[in-house]
């Protein structure tokens, strides 16, 4: 079996895949979509996005660590789940609004901090920041944007939230904190599920196949990665050498202790660390393995959702990440006790696949699946979704 998985891994990065997406047909046998409005539903979005990248920014777009076993059990795990729907209940009209921070959103559906969106589509960031702003969802802006933040922020038109990734040097830390200050964003969230890099084979056996390639655009190591982003421009970064440094909650402490926004903590997957959150005075926090990217074997997020929903009950916002696919898959999440469901890979795919218009129709296509669950399960406002409405599987 594990020598099978690995050949999958091999066949499905290759670039004889790609070949077979230009001409018409994708790994799982879906046909090349034309425009993003003729998609049925996210999955439509990949194998036009994956024609369209090279075969090293498909690797690291898709990467988990080792046997990328929790990147694919993040998804798998909403199986575990299942609807309870009441019935006789008028839902006419559904309210999918949410409010975070005094903020009111159309929908729960945030976009999470993915990084480096320009090797994506060559709009990066923009292009998401425009979709963002047309849907009125939130975006969340990750350290190592590959656009500055001052562009992005003309394009979103709105405060942004802020994601950090610390760094060794304090310096360099309270800089980056700063310039998310100077762009008037009210949140932000601090990574703190790196303490070391994860073991990233599907992204080095991609970039192995694109080296010469990447090897024109990308300068190696450390230094090149901070040379290439935008966020570190005018920092001195020559005293960084990790950006995995000691994360504690102490640390935690001094970043709040220099910042006027709301400090979320992005990475939690306990009762124990949300029950310290609260403790401690933290803003918010979000539930996440980072995508399956950090660590193997991993619980998912929604797994660990209930014990931390039940020990944060209802103080702070509870934010959550991690195979989100479906409109249902965000039911249940919000039926366990989340606040919103952020979305990184598929929102990727619609960029990858047509920019803003591809991350539109991304959005447009799970909030209409939300609102057809709603309706089925007689919930007509995320309010009325509870936990009532959710069990999990026997067996």
């Amino acid at each position: 079996m594990y020598n099978r998985r690995r050949f999958l891994q091999y066949v499905l990065g290759s670039p004889a895949i790609v070949a077979a997406c230009a001409k018409g047909q994708s790994g799982s046998g879906r046909p090349l979509i034309a425009s993003p409005g003729t998609a049925f539903d996210i999955f439509d979005f990949v194998p036009v996005a994956q024609k369209n990248m090279s075969s090293a920014h498909w690797a690291y777009l898709m990467t988990g660590v080792d046997d990328d076993l929790t990147r694919d059990w993040n998804h798998e795990a909403f199986r575990l789940f299942q609807i309870r729907p009441r019935r006789l209940v008028d839902v006419t009209r559904i309210d999918t609004t949410v409010e975070i921070f005094g903020q009111r959103y159309p929908s729960p559906i945030f976009l999470d901090p993915v990084g480096s969106q320009r090797a994506f589509h060559s709009d990066g960031e923009l292009a998401t920041a425009r979709a963002a702003r047309a849907r009125g969802n939130q975006m969340i802006l990750s350290t190592v944007t590959s656009t500055a933040m001052r562009d992005v922020v003309k394009e979103y038109q709105r405060p942004l939230w802020s994601q950090l990734y610390t760094s060794d040097d304090w310096e360099v830390t309270k800089g980056l904190i700063r310039k998310a200050e100077e762009s008037d964003c009210p949140v932000l969230a601090v990574t703190v599920d790196t303490p070391s890099s994860g073991n990233r084979e599907t992204m080095l056996r991609g970039g192995r196949r694109g080296e010469g390639e990447c090897a024109t655009c990308h300068e190696p190591g450390l230094k090149g990665m901070l040379k290439e982003h935008p966020m570190y421009e005018g920092l001195n970064v020559a005293r960084v050498h990790s950006v995995t440094n000691p994360l504690t909650w102490e640390l935690i402490d001094r970043i709040r202790g220099v910042t006027r926004m709301k400090v979320l903590v992005k990475g939690i997957m306990s009762a124990e660390d949300a029950r310290l959150a609260v403790e401690r005075g933290l803003d918010g926090i979000v539930v996440s393995n980072h995508g399956g990217r950090q660590e193997e074997t991993l619980l998912s997020p929604i797994e660990v959702l209930p014990e931390i929903a039940a020990v944060v009950k209802n103080r702070i916002p509870v934010l959550i990440d991690g195979g989100f696919r479906r409109g249902t898959d965000v039911f249940k999440a919000l039926a366990l006790g989340a606040s919103a469901v952020g979305i990184g890979r598929p929102y990727i795919w619609g960029l990858g696949a047509f920019g803003q218009s591809g991350v539109e129709r991304v959005i447009q296509l799970l909030e209409a699946e939300l609102v057809i669950v709603m309706k089925q399960s007689g919930t007509p406002a995320i309010a009325k979704i509870t936990p009532e409405f959710v069990r999990r599987r026997a067996g």
